[in-house]
This record gives structure tokens, C-alpha cells and sequence, in this order.
């Protein structure tokens, strides 16, 4: 068990973070909020159960999700062809990577994952798999964004007596892009901080940093 923790801890805190922060941080808070908003308009509070499928916690959730999915679909994307001289986060210039190397020329390895040995489209699909996830995750968030915002913005314009949307018309509001672009401007500055910052700073122990004593133009880690 302790060795279990130990080969999985990373991804253990990061779930426990996640869980805490989203049912017990923005869940509650939201809920909180909400109940205020539906007060100010004079409806009846809801229970803790309708919220968590209520328009206004969807519309919170998903659209923080879509923000980070396409952030890190165009990160892992952009980073196969651009590089970042000096930082940890971009592949070296001029040095071949195992991470170029063509599995084609791994399919008789017994350890090599099933989508290698197999080879044909099953292969050209894993080959690009992690950002097709990332893709795949952000779209079905966008579009939850889009019904559960909709639904969230006609609650509002009925408290305040206006005529309801359709998903269309609040795809291409105003509103919509607001929440969406907010986020993803964040985003892509977290990503870009990232990558700038690592060619001067380190974090002694993290692979997401280069050695401490690594000349600033070093690249990779």
C-alpha cells in the first residue's frame, strides 16, 4: 500500500486537490451565491442537490474545464514544432528526442503498448491520442458551456421580465465570448509564464525545472 502512494502520489494529491477545491471550495460557495442571487429576485432558495445540477454551478464548471483543456491541447500541440530556447518546457534545438522517434520501429517489443505492436490507423491514432483527449474534452465542455450558460442567462432575463435565447443567439452574445475569453487569456499567460520563466528560475527537484546550476540557455530539462 505505502509503495502504491508512493508510485502514485502525484496523481493522488492533484485528485484530492481537485475534488476539494470543486465539491467542497466552488460547489458550496456557488451554492451560497446563487441562493443570494435567487433572494435579490425572490424565489425560493434551493437545496444543495438541485444546485449541483442547476445551470448556474454547470455553467461555472464546464466553462472553467474548456479553458484548461484547450490550454493544455495547444501546449502539448504547439510544443511537437516550436521551441523555447533556455526553457525547461520546450525540447532541445538541435538534439533528436525520444519523444520524435518513430514507433513503427517498436512494433516486435513485447513491453511496447498494444496500439504499437498493432500498427495500421489503430497506431496513427494513439500517436496523437493525448491531444485529441485534450480536444475531445475541451469541445464537450465548450458545448456544455454553451446549453447550461444559456439556460443560466434566461433564468436571468426572466427575473428580469425579458424575453428568453435561444443557444445560437447566446453562442454568439456578447456574454458567451466574455466568459469564454476571460478564461482562456489566463490561460495562455499561465503557459507562457511557464515557459519564460523556466529559462532563469529553477525549483530545485522538479522535473518541471532544469538543474539548478543549468546555464540559462539550456534547453529542455
Amino acid at each position: 500500500m505505502k509503495k502504491r502512494l508512493r508510485q502514485n502520489g502525484l496523481g493522488l494529491t492533484l485528485l484530492l486537490l481537485f475534488l476539494v477545491t470543486w465539491l467542497f471550495g466552488q460547489a458550496v460557495v456557488g451554492h451560497h451565491e446563487s441562493n443570494n442571487e435567487r433572494r435579490q429576485h425572490g424565489l425560493q432558495p434551493e437545496g444543495m442537490g438541485a444546485y449541483l445540477t442547476s445551470a448556474h454551478f454547470l455553467e461555472a464548471t464546464s466553462e472553467n474545464w474548456e479553458s484548461e483543456f484547450l490550454q493544455m491541447s495547444v501546449y502539448v500541440l504547439l510544443t511537437v514544432f516550436l521551441y523555447q530556447k533556455g526553457s525547461s518546457e520546450s525540447k532541445p534545438l538541435d538534439e533528436p528526442q525520444p519523444v520524435d522517434r518513430d514507433p513503427r520501429l517498436s512494433r516486435h517489443k513485447a513491453s511496447a503498448p498494444w496500439p504499437v505492436r498493432r500498427g495500421g490507423w489503430v497506431l496513427v491514432l494513439y500517436e496523437y491520442s493525448l491531444t485529441l483527449a485534450f480536444l475531445v474534452l475541451f469541445l464537450f465542455c465548450f458545448i456544455v458551456h454553451i446549453v447550461s450558460g444559456c439556460a443560466n442567462y434566461n433564468e436571468d432575463l426572466a427575473a428580469h421580465g425579458e424575453a428568453p435565447v435561444t443557444c445560437a443567439q447566446y453562442f454568439g452574445s456578447s456574454r458567451f465570448w466574455f466568459e469564454s475569453l476571460q478564461n482562456w487569456q489566463s490561460e495562455f499567460l499561465a503557459i507562457f509564464s511557464m515557459v519564460v520563466l523556466s529559462i532563469f528560475l529553477r525549483q530545485r527537484g522538479s522535473p518541471e525545472s532544469k538543474p539548478v546550476d543549468a546555464p540559462h540557455g539550456e534547453t529542455g530539462e
